[in-house]
């Protein structure tokens, strides 16, 4: 039988293996590629077997654990069910090189080669998303998925997150220095715009910049390979025996590939440029819409209960409403950061509150001066 205290510990792993299995298994049914949703439901089957393992464990110790998945891996699953794998493949890899070493110290894992397992799992979702490299049949499968398009559940909700904080900061600035409720109105809805404008424009014209450096370093790329090609057919064997490919198979690879001046530029863009052809960064104008969307959902709720109410009650309900909305972002931010959901919402709870207290004392301090 196991030490006593190493109960709360094969709990925490199992719970860990089974919201995993869950997850791996909602990719599987998602993704519309058939050898890569094999490969999801390997790593699902792979980790119903660490489950096992960890289970039994439990049982040996006289005690039963049966989990079900966790709020968070649901809500995981259903993203990637309703919105496709690409819209958590960047978190979930995320969490996998966070968690790779998380067997590395306990002695029952490492003799049955969990570790090495976590760590193949990582290297896997860091290519799926776009993050690592992998060399023969995997890397072929998986490269070029997911490329450039950025961790889009993070940036929806950091995005609402920054509509909510600043706008309920500035009503609340506002309001400090008593402003009527018409004031009050006019300043939330007129921050909601300017700020909704304010971030589509940035958005637009980083993803327009990222794209028209891309199709420069593309262009250049072309030139080299019309001018130089022996130097571009070095390089790229250089890149896949950095990959682990032996000098021979990687310089006949390079051949094959460098035939064919279409493929090659394609190849050469994506291994020695870290650049997706078909994708270059993603479309400007639906990145400006996005972010004019989600800061807007953010902004517009300490803004709505002067819509309808007024004095006291419409600024605690403006208030109250902020508070909710800021514990629910916080609880999202968990998706992607590990952390308990109602650690992150207690914290993002205080810290929007704080920024609003601040400007309110702020607004309080003008108007006093100005009166």
């Amino acid at each position: 039988m196991a030490e006593p205290n190493a109960l709360p510990r094969y709990r925490s792993n199992l719970q860990g293996e089974v919201d995993g299995a869950a997850i791996y298994a909602a990719l599987a049914e998602s993704e519309a590629d058939p050898k890569l949703a094999e490969v999801f439901r390997r790593l699902a089957a792979v980790e119903q077997a660490h489950g096992d393992f960890w289970r039994k464990r439990i049982e040996a110790n006289g005690a039963n654990f049966r989990p079900s998945p966790s709020t968070r891996a649901r809500i995981l699953a259903w993203l990637a069910r309703r919105f496709g794998p690409a819209f958590v493949l960047p978190t979930l890899a995320a969490n996998e090189t966070r968690d790779s070493a998380a067997y590395d110290n306990q002695p029952e894992a490492r003799g049955a080669g969990l570790p090495a397992d976590e760590r193949s799992h990582a290297l896997l979702m860091r290519a799926a998303a776009g993050k690592g490299g992998l060399s023969g049949p995997t890397l072929a499968l998986l490269e070029g998925r997911h490329r450039g398009g950025g961790n889009t559940l993070r940036a929806a909700v950091l995005g609402a997150n920054d509509g909510l904080v600043s706008n309920m900061s500035l009503v609340m600035g506002v309001a400090g220095a008593a402003a009527a409720q018409q004031t009050l109105l006019l300043t939330g809805l007129a921050g909601l715009v300017a700020g909704a404008c304010s971030m589509a424009m940035g958005e637009w014209l980083s993803v327009t910049s990222s794209r028209e450096l891309y199709q420069s370093q593309i262009a250049t790329e072309a030139e080299e390979l019309r001018e130089v090609p022996d130097e571009e057919r070095e390089e790229l064997v250089l890149i896949y025996q950095a990959k682990g490919i032996d000098e021979s198979q990687a310089r006949a690879l390079a051949d094959k590939l460098l035939s064919n001046e279409g493929t090659a530029l394609d190849t050469l863009a994506r291994e020695e440029l870290g650049i997706d052809p078909d994708q270059l960064g993603g479309s400007a104008w639906t990145a400006a819409t996005w972010s004019f969307l989600l800061f807007s959902a953010g902004a517009i709720v300490p803004v709505a209960p002067f819509l309808f109410l007024s004095g006291r009650t419409a600024l605690i309900a403006s208030l109250g409403a902020s508070g909710v909305a800021l514990a629910l972002i916080g609880a999202g931010t968990s998706l992607f950061t590990g952390r308990s959901a109602l650690f992150s919402a207690v914290r993002q709870l205080i810290i929007g509150l704080a920024a609003a207290g601040v400007t309110y004392g702020a607004g309080a301090i003008v108007g006093i001066s100005l009166g």
